[in-house]
């Protein structure tokens, strides 16, 4: 049942929200959730930049993430959005597995 999460950072929290729904109506994901405000500091064609964000988690089976990770890249307003997809070590095997079943359809 190997499981990732991806992190997404988006423009705002509508976006975040626009992105998470679209995964989960998909069955690209079993959930999404929302952190409607962050502060980002990063280095964008060579200057620093800071800038108020959203992220977006979404519980994704492993097997999907290719596939996650190219709709992300297709539903967001960036012209390089920062999506990373970190595995899941261990957890609640019923949550891993219900993760799994909901988001581990056909690829």
């Amino acid at each position: 049942m190997p499981v990732v999460l991806v992190q997404v950072n988006t423009a705002d929290s509508a976006e975040a929200a626009r992105i998470g729904r679209a995964m989960v109506e998909a069955g690209l994901a079993a959930a999404a959730n929302v952190i409607p405000e962050i502060s980002s500091i990063y280095r964008w064609q060579g200057e620093i930049k800071e800038s108020a964000e959203a992220m977006l988690v979404l519980k994704v089976s492993a097997r999907r993430a290719t596939e996650v990770i190219e709709k992300i890249r297709a539903l967001h307003s960036y012209e390089c959005p920062a999506i990373l997809a970190i595995p899941v070590a261990d957890g609640n095997p019923d949550y891993l597995a219900w993760v799994e079943r909901e988001s581990g359809g056909a690829s």
